[in-house]
């Protein structure tokens, strides 16, 4: 039988934050990742910021032709009100896209994506960076490393 290197599900996986860390297995295989700053800018409104994460979803569900799932990391407790309330309006946009787009999404705690991309639940940020520098992806941010630990969580354990 001949095989192909073609995956049936296109696969987000998400850091969610005013810096939001991405990864993305396209059908290809091809693994992309990066960061895009959700920072409200200057004579923004506090929605601003939502939207446009709401319009970058809907580019990279564009340029890929459709996701079949998104993972998150599940954030319980933040350090600062702020971060709390930037994660919730983030979290909000995305889950509500996805329904609107029938997407399945699921949250992944913090503590199994840090355990299993470093075999320990409490590791540190530079720990994480570490495990995915280790699988050969050359991550510059601490976001960018989460969102692959995340995606490498989802292909080993959710048969995506």
């Amino acid at each position: 039988m001949e095989s192909n290197n073609t995956f049936q599900t296109v696969t987000l996986a998400l850091d969610l934050g005013t810096t939001t860390g991405w990864a993305l297995r396209p059908r290809d295989g091809n693994t992309a990742h990066g960061f895009v700053s959700f920072k409200t800018q200057r004579f923004e409104g506090g929605g601003m910021r939502f939207l446009r994460f709401k319009n970058w979803l809907a580019e990279i569900k564009n340029i890929t032709g459709d996701i079949n799932a998104v993972y998150f990391e599940e954030v319980r407790r933040h350090v600062g009100v702020d971060a709390a309330h930037v994660y919730g309006g983030l979290m909000a946009t995305l889950t509500t896209w996805c329904e609107h787009h029938r997407i399945p999404y699921q949250g992944v705690p913090v503590g199994t994506i840090k355990k299993h991309a470093t075999g320990k639940g409490n590791a540190g940020k530079g720990d994480v960076i570490a495990a995915m520098r280790a699988l050969g992806h050359p991550v510059t941010d601490d976001n960018e490393a989460d969102a692959l630990a995340i995606l490498h969580w989802a292909i080993d354990t959710q048969e995506v």
